[in-house]
């Protein structure tokens, strides 16, 4: 009540309340400057392990039955989390057997929208599991219109976004053009709760320029759901040939822009392809850091420093050097008089 006499206070209250006041003076001081080095180091000692994520992935055999795909995935997303994992992929077109080796128009009603029934379930084991997922789905944009897209969850089970599938490849055994529309939402980075994600789909990854586009937008790690194998009348030595000239090209997106790479293949053989599995992890300066075997499902959990990144772009500084000012007739289909 205003104007009141207000009682005095006990010692020992007193006592109280300048402890509380000291208490708020010295974090007030830590917190409030940063510029000597000690506080530094409390700083960074209260935060630290916050730039550490680990990553899953799930590398699997496909039926024809989608429910039973889903199914399965939903299992080895919890196998992974119990690994440890905070961010789980899953390989391109999870859901079903790799349809594109034939052009028919029945493989349509695989696809959904998006958010749909497989993101609803997915969504509802992020939030029980405290995970991201990365879930590669066809999708059903409207009548007659379909893309190759990515779903992202973030680990609260909310639906971020999707990113839909740029290049779009056509050769024997991989018809995708006549399924998918090329994407049209352009390149996509996902703020998860673990960690700024930059996702892009199979063919993609032949492409530095997508990789450089999805780095520069913030992307801390890059991720490809893919679908890729060996014909199984083809040699040991092309086989070879190939799967290193695939790992090799992501891997360099990891080098050119700092980043980590996780490339997540499928395995088993479907119509007479054999998908070589192989899924991997790269660190920013192109190291493998684990690779899974060939012909078998796995799953495997990496814990990412995503703090690397710095320090391969300050030590090798390939960003800073860029002469953006001279990279115009890059957008030309080719160099020549037309």
């Amino acid at each position: 009540m205003r104007g009141a006499v207000r009682k005095s206070e006990s010692p020992k209250v007193r006592n109280l309340q300048a402890g509380r006041f000291r208490t708020f003076i010295f974090f007030l001081s830590v917190f409030a400057d940063f510029r000597t080095p000690p506080k530094k180091l409390i700083f960074a000692q209260i935060f630290s392990g916050m730039s550490k994520v680990k990553v899953g992935l799930v590398q699997m055999t496909c039926t024809a039955d989608k429910q039973e795909n889903l199914s399965k995935a939903i299992t080895k997303v919890r196998e992974a989390a119990a690994k440890g994992a905070e961010i789980v992929c899953l390989q391109e077109l999870f859901t079903s057997l790799y349809f594109c080796d034939v052009e028919d128009y029945e493989n349509f009603k695989l696809a959904e929208v998006i958010p749909g029934p497989s993101t609803d379930a997915l969504s509802a084991l992020a939030k029980e599991l405290n995970v991201v997922i990365i879930a590669s789905l066809f999708e059903k944009r409207a009548q007659g219109l379909y893309h190759n897209t990515t779903a992202v969850l973030d680990a609260d089970g909310a639906y971020l976004g999707k990113y839909r599938k740029m290049h779009i490849p056509d050769d024997p055994g991989f018809y995708e053009k006549f399924y998918f529309t090329p994407g049209d939402l352009g390149y996509k980075v996902f703020k998860t709760k673990f960690a700024t994600i930059g996702v892009l789909i199979c063919w993609d990854q032949w492409y530095p320029e997508a990789a450089r586009i999805t780095a520069l937008m913030g992307a801390e790690i890059l991720f490809y759901p893919t679908a890729i194998g060996w014909a199984t009348t083809q040699d040991e030595a092309t086989n070879i040939e190939q799967y290193n000239a695939w790992q090799t090209i992501q891997r360099s997106h990891a080098v050119a822009n700092g980043v980590h790479v996780v490339s997540v293949n499928r395995a088993g053989e479907e119509a007479g392809l054999k998908f070589w599995g192989g899924s991997f992890f790269s660190n920013p300066f192109g190291t493998v850091i684990y690779q899974s075997p060939h012909g078998e499902e796995d799953i495997a959990v990496q814990e990412l420093d995503l703090d690397k990144t710095d320090y391969y772009r300050s030590h090798w500084p390939f960003m800073r050097d860029r002469r953006i000012d001279s990279y115009q007739p890059i957008t030309k289909r080719f160099l020549d008089e037309e």
